[in-house]
């Protein structure tokens, strides 16, 4: 979850690292710190945000040409000064960053204190610096050897990156179950946790495989396995443009972001679907069907915000496919010992590409004999690599922590999965496929007519935002909207917030209700309207606040509300691309009254790449 850059080459290195850092933010900031190379090993840290570790450094002399800087998300040890990345050894002359976990820490620390090492944080960072120290000093051996051997040890999920006083020149870097990827420049290199800090200075790129060391020097690159067997960088090129990842004049990534889903809506749909020859075009699918239409079943993995993506997809798959699915969060299903066939279908859900215990799943369903297929945002991440198919979502960069553009591309290219099997299953007859395939061609016009209700949505955020606790209630494809509403409120504002089938709220959560809970419906016209009434009419009967998601039209629900948020009608398929748009602006804008950073909320980190 950490961000890591690095840089080597002719320019200044700190104004470079700085800059990644700020734009890794995304991915921690409980604490910050660069080590230079310049005449000796410099190293400076601070608890807190990048800008707290920029204001601490004025005037001091950070000239150099290599350097490392990390942002942290804490796992071992507590925020704090000494807690924060780089790590130093204990002779001083190396400096290490670090993302992931070190499981077996506290053994090897165990082993080092005996022999008299002195540590000076919490982490298991600097405990593996020390070990890899220890190794170089008692084997006679370079940097490189060292972290080699070291590595053979280790037992966890790892990104490191070291730097050598007694080598200038170079930077080692390796990775196992995080993110790493090179910047290949003229003279140069750069390192980064993701493509975000590169694509200023170069639009080619390696990305770095699981046991896989890199030796950088400004003018080579050296690619090995932990066998020292020299491999080959395969070099990619960057499909990602500086624009994407600026703020372009909104106050929050947050609020760009939603409101660029009409935008990634349509990037989606681009070039897959031909309402006027009524096809969709998949490669990723067409390629596999066989595998995907003849599925004995299928089961979605995911995490957080891509586990309400799986979902609804499941309602979707199963009444258009008719294939039975299972959704599971992916930190369960890896450590649960799972019954696999052959002909399962496993389809894993997850905006980085890089969600630890999602690719752990996959891994172990691969092991079994499933078909592997991949729905993600970020082109060359883990999980595109290791799936046997898959999907890009193509929502481009999301920078802000809490899930927004990447949830609805998710559910666009689900969709369109489900659309594609079922037209080659025959599953669905041809009136019912030409409907669906014009209300997705929709949906970006429709997310467009809801952006306006954004000043409205603000009012009602300050008039909810001193609330203690919130009910989120949906039924059919709108109650995994309602889980996601309250994850959004709880990620963005700190609001209790708990979301429920609204059949089930009378199997408990019912009593809870008084005239201080806000209870949210997302009430769109569907096959349980009517039922919903009904919930509604309960909930007034306690004296419950109903603020109401309707559709354009229903005369119903808005009479019974205390408030009421509009959305275009549309088919109940394709209804929670735009139920969860106001959703999302409600938890912002409640964020934002209270005064709280929506783009960084506290203990969050953007890519969950440990356990």
């Amino acid at each position: 979850m950490c961000g890591i850059v690095a840089y080597i080459g002719p320019r200044e290195a700190y104004p470079i690292i700085l800059k990644g850092l700020k734009r890794l933010e995304y991915r921690g900031y409980d604490s910050s710190g660069v080590a230079l190379l310049n005449h000796g090993l410099h190293v400076y840290k601070k608890k807190g945000k990048v800008a707290d570790l920029e204001e601490s450094l004025v005037g001091k002399n950070l000239h150099a040409h290599a350097g490392i800087g990390h942002t942290r998300w804490a796992t071992h040890g507590e925020p704090s000064d000494r807690n924060a990345h780089p790590h130093q050894s204990a002779n001083g002359k190396l400096a290490m960053i670090h993302n992931g976990i070190i499981e077996n820490y506290a053994q090897l620390k165990n082993e080092l204190q005996k022999k008299g090492y002195v540590f000076k944080s919490d982490t298991d960072t600097e405990v593996l610096l020390n070990f890899i120290e220890d190794i170089q000093k008692n084997n006679y051996c370079g940097l490189e050897e060292a972290v080699r051997i070291a590595l053979r040890r280790v037992v966890g999920a790892y990104v490191i990156v070291l730097l050598d006083q007694d080598n200038p020149d170079t930077i080692i870097a390796a990775r196992k179950g995080s993110p790493l990827v090179i910047g290949v420049g003229k003279g140069e290199h750069f390192l980064a946790s993701d493509a975000s800090p590169i694509i200023e200075y170069t639009k080619e790129a390696v990305y770095v495989n699981d046991y896989e060391l890199a030796i950088l020097r400004p003018d080579e690159l050296i690619l090995k396995n932990l066998g020292n067997e020299k491999l080959t960088p395969f070099i990619q090129k960057l499909d990602l443009e500086l624009a994407a990842i600026e703020k372009e004049g909104y106050d929050h990534f947050m609020l760009k972001e939603i409101f660029e889903q009409p935008d990634t809506i349509f990037d989606c749909l681009r070039g897959r679907l031909d309402v006027g020859n009524a096809t969709i075009t998949m490669a990723g699918v067409q390629n596999n069907i066989e595998h995907l239409k003849n599925a004995n079943r299928i089961i979605m993995v995911a995490c957080g915000t891509s586990w309400h993506a799986g979902l609804i997809a499941e309602y979707i798959f199963e009444e258009l496919c008719r294939i039975p699915v299972e959704v599971e969060y992916a930190s369960e299903f890896r450590y649960r010992n799972p019954v696999i066939h052959k002909g399962d279908v496993i389809i894993a859900i997850s905006q980085s590409g890089e969600t630890a215990d999602t690719i752990v799943a996959i891994e172990k369903a691969k092991e079994q004999g499933a078909f592997i297929f991949g729905v993600v945002n970020v082109v060359g991440s883990s999980i595109s690599r290791i799936a046997d198919a898959g999907a890009y979502t193509h929502a481009g960069p999301e920078i802000g922590v809490a899930s927004t553009k990447a949830f609805t591309a998710q559910l666009v290219v689900l969709a369109l999965i489900a659309l594609k099997i079922a037209k080659e299953k025959n599953a669905i007859n041809d009136d019912r496929y030409v409907h669906l395939l014009n209300e997705l061609h929709n949906v970006p016009e429709k997310a467009k007519a809801i952006l306006p209700m954004n000043e409205h949505i603000k009012k009602l955020a300050e008039k909810y935002k001193h609330a203690k606790d919130a009910l989120y209630l949906g039924r059919g494809y709108n109650f995994p909207v309602a889980l996601e509403g309250a994850l959004k409120l709880k990620e963005i504002s700190y609001i209790h917030a708990e979301g429920y089938a609204a059949a089930e709220m009378k199997h408990g959560p019912i009593a809870l209700v008084d005239e201080a809970l806000p209870v949210v419906f997302v009430a769109t016209k569907d096959s349980c309207h009517e039922k919903i009434v009904s919930n509604i009419q309960e909930i007034k009967a306690r004296k419950g606040k109903v603020i109401a998601v309707v559709s354009e039209g229903d005369d119903v629900i808005p009479k019974m509300s205390d408030d009421i948020i509009t959305v275009p009608e549309a088919d109940e398929l394709v209804a929670p691309m735009l139920s969860v748009i106001p959703l999302q602006l409600f938890a912002y804008h409640i964020g934002v009254a209270k005064g709280l950073d929506v783009d960084k909320p506290r203990n969050l980190a953007k890519s969950v790449t440990v356990e």
